[in-house]
This record gives structure tokens, C-alpha cells and sequence, in this order.
């Protein structure tokens, strides 16, 4: 029945409505603290899950006493959101890796792939990185597997006789299984050197040009306008903003943190940047990655960056090299 109000009270045929039931906010009963923890921990697990920033997570933890305490439970922790563990190279603190090592603990795995590559390629701390990225790896985390299998077919952290091409491809063939692009692109790249896997060329054109296509099916599903790709300057620029959004924020925040070292990081020790923008992997030692084989003036950490790269602005600028003595692909200190 339809009150003047606007208001509809479920009602039995031939009985009166039932009334609201009104709690005084003297009668000195608190609704809120009888409520079992199972419950509160339950509706804070649902928000950590579904949280669009850290800001929306942590701000319910400031509301009251009570949902500060019990933020901290393990089930929160563990199912808190990939977007709600998003840290920035520019606040990185104590207190920010405290929270990511108790997420990581708790079995997030978001939490363990993103500490894993700051420890590995930020911090250095090659044997807690590598931990991390393999327990986020048998979770079977897509992008782990792929950083697991670059780290393999680099021997990164360890001396160059430590490389693994065969458990890298195997761990490629993993994660594309698991639908990453870049892993698909490196196995075929994988099958096309014989790298790793048995050399087999007309799978490797059906890897590669699986992978294209798609790419090119995630970039339609954005509605790009087509007047930003009538120039070749503005198209790489387009381009850069279309990779830009699939970048996972692991990879955002070495990026951003090599950015606030500057040159003074590049220039201590020699160890130079993967030249695509957006994968933020640092050489670990001298001539760890592999050198353009025509100017000898950019390096990459693995064939799917530089099939990257080379998309978004590479094939305008390279030239080849003065002198042929100075292209340097592989040498006995590389990768």
C-alpha cells in the first residue's frame, strides 16, 4: 500500500502495516559492536576486493577503531585488489613495504609479484625477488611466469654462464598459455632462433602472427580515433598511450623509480635501461642484455620488448652503426 510519502510497506491482506522500529540514539545500544567479527572481516574482504585505489582500501580503516584492527586480518590482506595495492616509486617507505610483505604473506598474490620485481630489479635483493616472483608463479600469475622466464633467459642476478634459455622457454610457453601477449610473442621468437626450443620457423610465423592479431583486437575494443594515426609523429604517440594502459603497475613503478634516480644510477655502475619505455627492467650486471643488431645503440631485456619498441618509435630512428665492430649482439659477458 502507497503512502502519502512515497513509501510501500509489505503487508498481510486484512492486517494493519507494520511500523518501523526506531532506536533512540540515547538507549545506549550500538548496533555496530554486536556485530561478530566473521561479519565485519567479511564486508572489509568485499571492499579490499573491489577497491579502485589505495585511498577507497585505507579509508575505511580510519573510520572506526574496530575495522582498523581487524583490517589487518589475513583474509583481508589476501584478497585485497591488484588496484588497491598500487605504490608509487616517489612515496615508497617503510610502512609501504611492511604492508605489501604482510599482504604477501597472507598468499596475495598481486602482493608477491609486485614486491618480487622491487626487490629483484629496484633493491637488488636478487634471492628475496626471485622467492616472491616464483611463489606468485606457482599461483600461476601470468605476468609472473613471463618475469621469471626474462630473468632465466638473462641470467639475471647470477654470472652469464647461469643462463637457462630451456626453462625460460618452458616458462613462456606457460604464461601464454595463460593468454599474455609478450609470452606468446617470445615463444615464437623462441622457436624462430631455436632459442631454448627446437628451431621451427613455420610455428613460429603462426606464434607471432597470433600475437599480432591479438593486439590488434585489444586496440580496436579502445575505439581509437583514426585522425590521431595520419601523421607518423602522432601515431607513435598514440601508440605509447595505447601500450601504456596494458603496462602492469610493477613495471609503472620501475619506471618511475629509475626516472627519480636520474643519470647518477646509470652513470655508477654502467648498467643500462631496457630502451622500451614502459618495461623498466635494469640491467644486474655489464652487457646483460642484447644490443640492436643494426645501430648498437639501444638494449633490451627480451625479443618481446624489442618487437615493442620497435612498433612504437625504433624503426623510425635506427640507423645502422659506423662501424661494424661496434654491434655487438651477444659477447662473453652478455645476454
Amino acid at each position: 500500500m502507497w503512502t502519502r510519502r512515497g513509501f510501500c510497506y509489505p503487508s498481510v491482506k486484512g492486517a494493519p502495516p507494520a511500523k518501523r522500529r526506531r532506536i533512540s540514539p540515547n538507549s545506549g545500544s550500538d548496533l555496530f559492536e554486536t556485530l561478530p567479527d566473521d561479519l565485519v572481516i567479511s564486508i572489509l574482504t568485499k571492499l579490499g576486493s573491489s577497491a579502485s585505489s589505495p585511498s577507497h582500501f585505507f579509508n575505511a580503516f580510519l573510520t572506526c577503531k574496530r575495522f582498523n584492527n581487524l583490517g589487518a586480518d589475513p583474509e583481508v590482506l589476501a584478497n585485497a585488489s591488484a588496484k588497491s595495492l598500487q605504490v608509487r616509486a616517489k612515496s615508497w617507505s617503510k610502512s609501504a613495504q611492511d604492508f605489501l610483505d604482510r599482504c604477501a604473506n597472507a598468499g596475495n598474490v598481486e602482493a608477491c609479484y609486485l614486491l618480487g620485481m622491487i626487490h629483484f630489479y629496484c633493491l637488488r635483493n636478487y634471492a628475496s625477488g626471485a622467492d616472491l616472483l616464483a611463489r606468485a608463479a606457482l599461483s600461476n600469475h601470468p605476468t609472473a611466469l613471463y618475469s621469471l622466464a626474462v630473468i632465466h633467459f638473462n641470467g639475471s642476478g647470477r654470472p652469464y654462464c647461469h643462463r637457462d634459455p630451456s626453462t625460460g622457454a618452458a616458462l613462456c610457453a606457460k604464461s601464454a598459455a595463460l593468454g599474455n601477449i609478450d609470452a606468446l610473442r617470445e615463444v615464437g621468437y623462441c622457436l624462430q632462433d631455436g632459442l631454448g626450443l627446437p628451431f621451427c620457423p613455420s610455428a613460429a610465423h603462426r606464434l607471432l602472427i597470433k600475437a599480432n592479431a591479438i593486439e590488434l583486437i585489444t586496440k580496436k575494443k579502445r575505439s581509437v580515433p583514426q585522425h590521431n594515426y595520419k601523421h607518423r609523429k602522432g601515431y607513435c604517440c598514440r601508440l605509447n598511450m595505447d601500450m601504456s594502459s596494458n603496462v602492469h603497475q610493477a613495471n609503472r613503478f620501475m619506471v618511475e623509480w629509475w626516472g627519480l634516480a636520474g643519470k647518477k644510477a646509470e652513470n655508477e655502475d654502467g648498467l643500462n635501461m631496457c630502451s622500451h619505455a614502459l618495461c623498466g627492467r635494469r640491467e644486474t650486471r655489464r652487457h646483460e642484455f642484447r644490443r640492436c643488431a643494426v645501430c648498437a645503440v639501444v638494449a633490451y631485456c627480451s625479443r618481446a620488448c624489442q618487437a615493442m619498441h620497435w612498433k612504437m618509435e625504433h624503426r623510425i630512428r635506427c640507423r645502422p652503426a659506423q662501424d661494424p665492430a661496434d654491434v655487438v649482439v651477444a659477447g662473453p659477458e652478455g645476454a
